[in-house]
């Protein structure tokens, strides 16, 4: 592996004890809740924060190991590292700027002049060469700080939040423009980000962080499949419970009761597509093995998801015509049906 690292390290009153593996050509998504640790695992890759135990290797190099007293400062680490608000200086050109991180690597002025300019072509910002940041759209700062991130031949690449400082309009095109310069970089690429579309269009791999701790890792599709915590629930926009399995029925903490198709006894963690959700205004006709009396307690019309709390609280997802038939309000009881072979079940 390319990258080799674990992190140790206190942050005020959180402590980081993370592991993670990559190897060259991996693009990476960090996703986490504010305040996981997200960001402040760029910052000890990068020796902005040293660790206070465990160990970060980059190509066989060490990079930082307490216990073997080795900290290899950040100037001197083969690690290009993109800040979420870009961190340009604001009394230098785009051009300077990026010149600015390879003279500071030791390469004198006129080479480091002449490799800008070229990094300021690949990134399509030659008009914009002379410009100050303050006369530079949100995507153009973005690709300044890249290129001088990528301009010092890095060989592990660190993007913090790299599309969170950018309106809507904008955040698509960037996201294909930072996909396309990502692709010709061929180190590792590690991105934190709080948009799993950011990950999906991005990353090759996700790694979920909360409370300092990696929770889980895996493709997005694999994360999404089987979430494994409430915040990756959320995330991906599934009903998940907790609970005990055996004979096909899952009893919760709370004494509710749900019917599967699936035979797996113990622990487990119960996922439930919105979409799999029916909602009707009385009882439902036939034998529905799962039926619970939920009360509405948020609609979203532009997602149109609708929030149900209750003795198995989850959120239904529904077409406009059953909206409108509902004529459901916040307040409202409802009764909410899902089949059994729509449970997936898997051990906790």
């Amino acid at each position: 592996m390319t990258l080799d690292a674990h992190v140790v390290c206190s942050v005020g009153t959180l402590d980081l004890d993370m592991a993670l593996t990559a190897a060259d050509g991996d693009i990476v998504a960090v996703l986490g809740p504010n305040g996981a640790g997200k960001s402040s695992l760029l910052r000890a890759l990068a020796g902005l924060r040293p660790l206070d135990a465990g160990h970060i290797r980059l190509d066989g190099a060490t990079l930082d190991d307490p216990v073997h007293r080795v900290f290899v400062p950040p100037e001197r680490r083969p690690v290009g590292f993109v800040f979420q608000d870009y961190l340009l200086f604001a009394n230098l050109s785009a051009l300077e700027n990026v010149a600015f991180g390879l003279r500071a690597r030791g390469m004198s002025g006129r080479e480091a002049r002449r490799q800008a300019v070229e990094w300021i072509e690949r990134v399509g910002l030659t008009d914009h060469a002379r410009h100050l940041p303050s006369a530079l759209s949100g995507g153009q700062a973005q690709r300044v700080a890249l290129a001088r991130a990528l301009a010092t031949k890095p060989r592990l690449l660190l993007l913090d939040e790299p599309l969170a400082a950018l309106d809507a309009a904008t955040k698509a095109a960037v996201r294909r423009d930072l996909r396309r310069h990502l692709a010709a970089f061929a180190g590792v690429r590690l991105i934190v980000t709080h948009d799993p579309t950011d990950a999906y269009a991005l990353a090759d791999r996700v790694i979920i962080v909360e409370h300092g701790r990696v929770t889980q890792e895996g493709t997005l599709a694999e994360v999404a499949a089987r979430p494994r915590s409430r915040y990756v629930a959320d995330l991906v926009g599934v009903n998940m419970v907790r609970g005990v399995a055996g004979s096909g029925v899952v009893w919760t903490a709370d004494g509710a009761q749900i019917v599967t198709s699936d035979d797996t006894a113990g622990d487990v963690f119960v996922v439930i597509q919105p979409r799999s959700v029916a909602l009707y205004r009385t009882p439902p006709d036939g034998s529905p093995r799962n039926v619970w009396p939920l009360t509405v307690s948020d609609i979203d019309l532009h997602s149109r998801r609708v929030r149900l709390d209750g003795e198995i609280p989850l959120v239904a997802e529904v077409t406009p015509a059953a909206l409108d038939d509902l004529g459901l309000r916040p307040g409202d009881r409802i009764w909410a049906s899902v089949k059994a072979t729509e449970v997936v079940v898997y051990l906790a």
